[in-house]
């Protein structure tokens, strides 16, 4: 019989309100119970009393390509294994595998490795993989970034339907450029499919972007980064993130990336109806300064960078943890928004808000404890208990 877990005098930041000081109960994965008063017997009991715990959604990731020596494009169970035993670290307890710009014949073993380990992980003290972001081939030359140029290429319809096939289907989100030639036919089937279609390693216009938008794309990739950027003659795609109501956004708020102010300004637009915090890691996070392998490229850690040999960023080493206090900081944000640019925002993009990132009866026990300072405390994963930094607490 799967274990209860009851959190009680803590501070939850349900659906449709924030409860000052409340008890969840958690049974067979699901979240059974939320009251304000203790619910009853159960396994573990974890008291918040005198402590200024909040209780949140657990995080989700949309945009990861590893951690803690793995990468999605090893195609390989140990890889995904190792990603989702170390993310709950973070708070993170979902997640879409994210590919990049390789061979085709990389690409389809890395998104069928996903698929099939989709198909069969089950609740543990792991987070859960949602699906796959495609992230390449079907970007720009000019706004490559870190993504191999001679693997770039244009999309293709039939390619994706091949890979989507292999993947039993689990590709979720795609990013593409969609000035390219067949780039607006690409998006109005993909969308039409049920797949998210994201603009980004794009040099796109402003009129491009809309017209993307009118085809179906609904979402950002890393704002501000490998994309055209803000112009008073040209918009570009930055000028389409902020205007175009009906896009998500993603943003890396490293501080690497993008400068704190720049974080505000498009905070001030896209609010946190339209935010969602990535980090875009690699497999160097959790590990050390060094020099580390991203799609047979050297990339080369120092501090909280992650730079090819030329200085171009390769994906980032931040945790959503520290993308939040850093959000926090930034933007004088509120719990609440903070839950929905963390967990809300990614679950409705992926069309699986019946399930998941918020707080209520009947969906996955998925649960994140902060601190007052926006620090992770304990994190579940539907149901299971992965990570209690009480036990490092001296």
């Amino acid at each position: 019989m799967a274990e209860t877990i009851e959190f009680r005098n803590i501070k939850i930041v349900t659906e449709t309100k924030t409860i000052s000081s409340a008890c969840l109960q958690v049974k067979d994965g699901k979240i059974t119970t939320i009251s304000d008063h203790f619910i009853g017997e159960a396994d573990t009991v974890i008291d918040g009393q005198d402590k200024q715990w909040t209780l949140v959604p657990g995080f989700i990731d949309v945009h990861i390509h590893g951690a803690d020596g793995h990468d999605v494009m090893d195609a390989s169970y140990d890889a995904l294994e190792g990603m989702a035993s170390r993310l709950p670290e973070e708070g993170t307890t979902s997640f879409l595998a994210t590919t990049m710009t390789q061979s085709k014949e990389n690409i389809s073993r890395a998104v069928q490795t996903v698929g099939t380990y989709i198909n069969q992980q089950k609740a543990n003290s792991q987070a859960e993989v949602l699906g796959i972001h495609l992230e390449g081939p079907f970007i720009s030359q000019e706004k490559a970034g870190a993504q191999p140029l001679e693997h770039i290429c244009m999309p293709s319809i039939e390619q994706f339907d091949q890979w989507q096939a292999v993947s039993n289907h689990n590709i979720r989100l795609v990013t593409l450029a969609p000035e390219v030639p067949n780039g607006m036919e690409f998006i109005k089937h993909v969308s039409q499919t049920g797949v998210v279609a994201s603009i980004g390693h794009s040099q796109a216009t402003y009129d491009q972007v809309t017209e993307a938008v009118q085809s179906g794309a609904r979402h950002i990739t890393h704002l501000y980064n490998q994309m055209s950027g803000l112009h008073h003659r040209e918009p570009g795609i930055v000028g389409g993130a902020f205007l175009n109501q009906e896009l998500m956004v993603e943003m890396i708020v490293d501080h690497v990336h993008s400068r704190p102010e720049m974080v505000q300004l498009a905070y001030q637009h896209t609010q946190a109806d339209r935010t969602i915090l990535i980090t875009d890691a690699m497999r160097a996070k959790c590990l050390p300064e060094g020099t580390y392998d991203l799609g047979g490229q050297n990339v080369n850690v120092v501090g909280n960078e992650a730079r090819l040999a030329d200085g171009t960023l390769a994906g980032s080493i931040l945790t959503l943890e520290q993308a939040v206090s850093n959000m926090s900081q930034n933007t004088m944000i509120t719990i609440e928004d903070l839950v929905r640019i963390t967990s809300a925002n990614a679950a409705t993009q992926l069309g699986i808000e019946d399930r998941k990132g918020s707080i209520a009866e009947g969906k996955d026990a998925d649960l994140v404890i902060l601190d007052e300072e926006f620090g992770v405390v304990m994190t579940v994963c539907r149901g299971v208990l992965a990570h209690d930094r009480r036990e490092d607490t001296p």
